[in-house]
């Protein structure tokens, strides 16, 4: 009997102190462990994740609701939404963050698994589809989509950025199952494969494109935002979870709206704190993040987002990596509302992203400063070439911002218009007489 007693005891004093949404007693109270899977360099979805966990609100907010019980959140971080979904699965992560494709397969794997899931807000989103592109070498000679026809192109199956590849070629004639070698590969492998020669073409989400720009290890060859659907990142929580622990997802919620407040309202501080936890370069991150960025940042389950992803289905559906999906149970906004007060998530509902405008971050400043045009950022530029840490110019048809120094240049009379690919600028030049491309060198002089 002392034996047994003795066994228990030991088995008891091994258990631990909390799992995913559960408690363990611990004296007079108990400890709940809420398990939250993030990307850390999927840096639109910083509002969940990165800059969420820096500026400690999930945990503050943990601590305001006196319930009984003490707190833990354990922060996991993943390449891509792959991998939170298994965890999501498997009941060992409770609130995740991923990409819209992504979200469609949380949707249908929980669903298969009895595991349900729903997509619960919203972090950052482009209206045309500006967070995903597609990039070649430097040195490279393709020009356009139809230019990847039987070449081999990396990208990570599955996720938007290989929506975005599907539907791009789909556009321009190419059959994207038997027109391309296509690589299954992780954003990092894929960027080695460009960089080697053993991949003539990367297909991929923020911020891998802009990094290997601003790198110098790749061009633009198409931009997302020319296919005009929306893309997004979300949040996503398991049903039982939300179910049990409401209060607990709310309060969540209410810090991503504090972290999406604090992202708006103080851009490059917030940028420096996520290329500070990521090691990315700051000029990349503000490229998506900062106040004229790529990406917007609102919790809202905007109608148009939540079209977008039902037209999505189709693709992931073409590829066998689901079935039909129900994106109308999958979405629940319930909770959100509950968090934000109806008249905060109507406010957020209803708001637009800013209008495009040109850019630049002085060296040795937290402040940047905004142009009305790109020929006034240039020459702003020209006067001040040693001191310029980045400038940011928009697409002059769709609106994606890039980097200045990498834009592709047209001249039309006294009009300097950047784009972020090549194609584009040619079909603004076949549609202009007199309209010619141009090197940034020559922009620079002709705005001096």
């Amino acid at each position: 009997m002392k034996r047994t007693a003795v066994a228990v005891s030991a088995v008891v004093l091994l258990l631990p102190l909390g799992a995913c949404g559960g408690d363990a007693e611990a004296g007079s109270r108990s400890t709940v462990t809420v398990t939250v899977g993030y990307q850390s360099k999927t840096i639109n979805t910083v509002t969940a994740g990165t800059l969420l966990r820096s500026l400690g609100y999930f945990e503050q907010e943990l601590d305001s609701l006196h319930d009984g019980h003490t707190y833990k959140v354990a922060w996991q971080d993943y390449a891509t939404g792959a991998p939170i979904t298994a965890q999501m699965t498997a009941g060992k992560i409770d609130i995740g963050s991923m990409g819209d494709f992504p979200l469609l397969i949380n949707a249908a794997r929980g669903k298969q698994l009895g595991r349900p899931t729903h997509l619960v807000s919203v972090t950052g989103y482009n209206l045309r589809g500006g967070l995903n592109t597609i990039v070649t070498a430097p040195d490279s000679k393709l020009a356009s989509l139809r230019d990847l026809a039987g070449k081999r192109v990396s990208t990570s199956v599955g996720s938007a950025a290989d929506g975005t590849l599907v539907r791009a070629l789909q556009r321009a004639g190419i059959d994207p199952g038997k027109g391309i070698e296509k690589l299954n590969q992780q954003p990092a492998v894929g960027a080695s494969a460009l960089a080697a020669g053993s991949t003539d073409a990367l297909s991929q989400f923020v911020a891998w494109p802009g990094l290997l720009a601003f790198q110098g290890r790749a061009k633009a060859l198409y931009d997302g935002a020319q296919l005009n659907l929306p893309t997004f990142h979300g949040v996503t929580a398991r049903e039982d979870f939300a179910k049990t622990r409401p209060a607990v997802l709310e309060a969540f919620l209410k810090a991503q709206e504090r972290a999406t407040d604090y992202l708006n309202e103080h851009p490059v501080t917030a940028t420096e704190k996520v290329a500070q936890a990521t090691g990315l370069p700051a000029e990349v991150v503000y490229l998506y993040n900062g106040a004229h960025g790529i990406s917007t940042f609102g919790p809202a389950l905007k109608p148009q987002l939540v079209s977008a992803l039902k037209q999505d289905v189709s693709i992931l559906k073409s590829a066998k990596l689901t079935g039909d999906v129900d994106v109308d149970s999958f979405v629940d906004d319930q909770y959100a509302k509950k968090a934000l007060g109806e008249a905060g998530y109507a406010r957020r509902l209803a708001a637009t992203p800013p209008p495009a405008a040109s850019e630049v971050w002085p060296k040795g400043t937290r402040k940047t400063r905004t142009f009305t045009s790109p020929v006034e950022l240039l020459a702003y530029v020209a006067k001040h070439a040693d001191g310029i840490r980045a400038g940011y110019v928009p697409d002059a048809t769709t609106g994606t911002l890039w980097f200045a120094d990498k834009a592709v240049w047209v001249a039309d009379g006294a009009k300097l218009l950047p784009f972020v690919a090549p194609a584009t600028a040619q079909a603004y030049v076949d549609g202009h007489v007199g309209a010619r491309v141009i090197t940034y060198a020559e922009a620079l002089e002709r705005a001096s």
